[in-house]
């Protein structure tokens, strides 16, 4: 989050701004809370590499998953890029007379240097950023506090001297400075409990670096002059020297190469795992999914986005650079939103965020509204950038992507609500399924195995009692090996016994049949209702059970298993909403129940 967005961007701000860039930096951070939210809440239901490409992917189709993740694969690397040339341009302070082009070589080294630490593990990676983040805290906060008792109130007049157009338009170039907020879901499938983790990381980074922005650069803008400011690639050492003096200039210098670092590192990380999703997915050449047998990295991603890196450092100047950052970023917050509506909308059983954005979709609305404007605000260039990219983004997925690529998204389960089930498959449903069951942890057990082999009658009524079992019983009598006859027997007598309905709405017949080492369940669903007695409201859910004598300890955990699924909160609004067979299974095989692995 803390690097040259902070460390050199203030003077490209100042310059354009005059003292409302501090405006400028505080209006970008509230302008981030939708996007914020949005990710957090799809970083939550769906941890995996990429990302924003995989959210985007998924609820809104491929081609605008093309879109998206070659737009968060470039953005994180060209703010990365812009971390690197800070690294660079931190020697000046050594060696005034370096030219630009030495300042762009040591980035290209440093680029070298941070690819090799990436293809080693994202453990030494992490470990890394640890400390230098501590360190670049503390001097930070050093460095407001000696600031505010240097600061010249009169410098702060005249505050918006080019007028609230200019000041919106910087809004939009400092856009960058707050694109590491959302970038940690890129690696989401590599952090330990990120239905916990990444929300509390978002938000804690959110809150304490929008107070450091507003502090960092409202201090800076304070103790220099308008012409220092304007003209330094080094504000914040600059600001130092005149509070501090030369020993704050060198404690303030370490604290950027820190941030510097920091960014450059993560950037790398984050960014490379946008091709390899992409890769899994058949919207890149396979190979780029490759990943190291010894360090379990994806060494061909990381190599491509490094390349990529030098490129960009070698050939566009730093402006150029930070609006196409901050463009791309925006046309990217503009999907994630949409995309956080469309997964809403589409009211898939399997769609648990562990975090939801409040207020969801109107903040999300208002999100797209505001980037859009300000993409608008910041002039031709940025537009003519996202033209330029959506069309090349087109062509890549007309001529690559479309022919190779089918699969589902969520915005065909919205146009499946209003037209023929034909449209869609169980496709994402069961994508989703199996991703909460690796976000949560859940062990694999007989009675999940049951479930997934499982036949599934879902009927429409209302239904007497016989006419569901006859139903049943054709449905489950090859799976048995009991005559169809002999199975409706079988259910009606055991009713007559006792009711097998436990819970209003809620029946669980079970019988015993001859032979050995036999057992299965059925899956029943009557929306109408079955009528199991007179006396008692009609039922909608049932789960038939049929298995021998010796399987009756399994016979025994399978009820178990389904009292603790249907005691569930949301299990009979789920179950009652579900639009068909597949997602009547997921259901159970997402449940929270405690699992016996191996039982």
């Amino acid at each position: 989050m803390v690097s040259s967005g902070l460390f050199i961007l203030p003077s490209l701000a100042f310059a354009k701004a005059g003292p409302a860039a501090i405006l400028s930096y505080l209006l970008a951070g509230v302008l981030m809370i939708p996007a914020v939210l949005a990710t957090a809440e799809l970083a939550t239901a769906m941890p995996r590499a990429g990302g924003s490409y995989f959210f985007i992917e998924r609820s809104l189709g491929t081609l605008t998953g093309t879109l998206g993740g070659l737009a968060n694969w470039f953005s994180i690397a060209f703010k990365s890029a812009f971390a690197l040339v800070g690294i660079g341009s931190f020697l000046q302070l050594i060696y005034p007379d370096v030219s630009y082009t030495q300042v762009r070589l040591i980035a290209v080294g440093s680029c070298l240097l941070f690819t090799f630490i990436n293809l080693t593990s994202v453990k030494s990676t992490g470990r890394l950023q640890i400390s230098l983040v501590l360190l670049l805290l503390g001097i930070l906060i050093s460095y407001v506090f000696y600031g505010l008792q240097a600061v010249q109130p009169q410098r702060y007049s005249p505050f918006m001297p080019f007028g609230s157009g200019r000041m919106l338009a910087v809004t939009g170039l400092v856009f960058i400075s707050y694109g590491g907020l959302t970038k940690v879901a890129s690696v989401g499938e590599e952090v330990k409990n990120p239905a916990r983790n990444i929300p509390l990381g978002m938000f804690s980074a959110y809150v304490i670096i929008n107070v450091l922005y507003a502090l960092v650069v409202g201090v800076t803008v304070g103790i220099l002059d308008a012409q220092q400011l304007k003209s330094s690639l080094t504000p914040i050492c600059l600001g130092a020297s005149a509070s501090m003096g030369t020993f704050g200039t060198a404690v303030v210098a370490v604290a950027a190469m820190c941030a510097f670092v920091t960014t450059a590192n993560a950037g790398i990380l984050a960014a490379s795992r946008s091709p390899l999703a992409m890769s899994r997915d058949g919207i890149l050449p396979k190979f780029l999914g490759r990943v190291s047998k010894r360090f379990g990295t994806p060494y061909v991603s990381i190599f491509l986005t490094s390349a990529f890196m030098v490129v960009v450092i070698l050939f566009l100047t730093l402006e150029e650079l930070v609006e196409t950052a901050s463009t791309l970023m925006l046309l990217l917050f503009i999907l994630v939103n949409l995309s956080v509506i469309m997964m809403r909308a589409a009211k898939i059983s399997s769609y648990r965020p562990k975090f939801r954005s409040p207020l969801c979709p109107w903040i999300q609305l208002l999100g797209i509204a505001a980037y859009g404007f300000l993409i608008f605000e910041m002039g031709t260039v940025p537009l003519l950038i996202t033209g330029g990219f959506m069309g090349l983004g087109a062509v890549w997925y007309l001529s690559y992507v479309r022919p190779n690529v089918r699969r589902q998204s969520a915005l065909i389960h919205v146009v499946e609500r209003v037209t023929a089930r034909e449209l869609i498959d169980s496709g994402l449903e069961n994508e989703l399924r199996d991703i909460l069951i690796e976000r949560d942890n859940i062990i694999e057990d007989r009675f999940d195995r049951l479930v997934k082999d499982c036949a599934i009658l879902d009927v429409k009524g209302p239904l007497p009692l016989e006419r569901f079992f006859q139903k049943a019983a054709e449905v489950l009598s090859p799976r048995v090996g009991v005559e169809p006859g002999r199975l409706f027997e079988l259910l009606m007598e055991r009713e007559r016994q006792s009711t097998t309905a436990i819970h209003p709405g809620l029946a669980v017949p079970h019988v015993i049949i001859e032979g050995s080492g036999r057992f299965d369940l059925l899956l029943g669903r009557c929306k109408e209702g079955v009528s199991f007695s007179a006396s008692l409201p009609p039922v909608y859910t049932a789960f038939i059970l049929a298995g021998t004598a010796d399987e009756r300890n399994f016979h025994l955990r399978a009820l178990m298993a389904i009292a603790q699924i249907t005691q569930e909160p949301e299990f009979e609004k789920n179950w009652l909403n579900a639009r068909g067979p597949e997602e009547l299974r997921n259901i159970l095989l997402t449940s929270k129940r405690r699992r016996i692995p191996g039982k």
